[in-house]
């Protein structure tokens, strides 16, 4: 996109970034983003860095676009990981799920971009006295590990913008170029899709996990742990969330132990699917460039309609 910084710092066509999500997150899936446009990340939230390297090599294999990794903190606890991300050559790179400080300056003294994600001002804050680059702002309606205390993209956006000239991504909600608009209006350079990707015809999940996102309506995602041990996190409703959502258990995390039956062997109690509200607003299976083709059409449609 003519204009965009955030295109121009990243080297990117498309000011659409796809979400880090653990063991989605892979070359099939990252590798159709980049080639359409967009940027593709590698997870690393699944712990399996061997897997992980090979994935990395296949990126090299399947574009020649860039392409990013994310670094979930309170998920990967290898005191190697930036050395192995450094040595893999990557040029981009989101920390999440812990302190920016932790790995912020060994990162950019590397002379790597990073962005941190952040779900409050307090957050985002910190991770600016960090010295991060940018900042992806993550509002509570998105999929996956959440802040308990959860705050809307439509607050936060342009909250978060008031303390930062920095470059932003937008995530939780977006979806569509009608929601790119809105998020750019608010203060974003770029949006981040998760659940959208998660649907998407070159995700590696389950059949019935898409179909599941389908067939949602916007009141099918529940907000589990609120209050409980470890992180928050947004899901789709099934028996399982339900149950979870009415009667809070222990440690969350242990609802994982499975997770690999749901996201590839599509029994849909075995785990937690998580998803953002999203998921009410799609409608079908799409190609990743289909998806980023219509996303960038609406959004010119959109602007173009604008009353001044």
């Amino acid at each position: 996109m003519k204009g965009n910084r955030l295109c121009a710092m990243l080297g990117i066509d498309r000011p659409i970034i796809q979400a880090p999500m653990g063991w989605i997150a892979r070359s099939q899936l990252a590798s159709a983003v980049s080639n359409a446009g967009g940027l593709g990340i590698i997870e690393t939230s699944s712990g399996e860095l061997d897997a992980i390297r090979g994935e990395i090599a296949k990126m090299r294999q399947l574009t020649d676009k860039p392409f990013g990794v994310n670094v979930a903190q309170a998920f990967v606890r290898d005191p190697d990981i930036v050395k192995f991300i450094i040595g893999e050559g990557v040029r981009f790179v989101t920390t999440s799920a812990g302190d920016p400080n932790r790995f912020c300056g060994e990162l950019k003294a590397a002379g790597l971009t990073v962005f941190h994600v952040v779900p409050n001002l307090a957050g985002a804050l910190k991770a600016l006295e960090a010295g991060v680059d940018g900042l992806v702002v993550e509002g509570g309606e998105g999929g996956g590990f959440k802040n308990g205390r959860d705050v809307s993209s439509f607050v936060l956006l342009p909250l978060v913008r008031s303390i930062t000239d920095k470059p932003i991504v937008a995530a939780g909600g977006m979806l569509c170029g009608r929601t790119m608009a809105a998020a750019f209006a608010l203060g974003a350079d770029a949006i981040q899709l998760g659940t959208r990707m998660v649907s998407a015809e070159e995700s590696p999940v389950h059949a019935n996990w898409k179909n599941a996102i389908v067939a949602a309506r916007e009141t099918d995602t529940v907000f589990l742990n609120r209050h409980g041990r470890g992180p928050a996190l947004r899901a789709l409703r099934t028996e399982k969330t339900t149950r979870l959502e009415l009667e809070p258990g222990g440690n969350i995390m242990a609802e994982f132990g499975h997770a690999l039956d749901l996201y590839f062997g599509g029994d849909m109690e075995a785990s937690i699917a998580l998803s953002g509200q999203v998921a009410g607003r799609i409608d079908s299976v799409r190609p990743v460039k289909a998806i980023l083709d219509e996303i960038m059409a609406e959004y010119a449609e959109v602007v173009a309609g604008l009353p001044r």
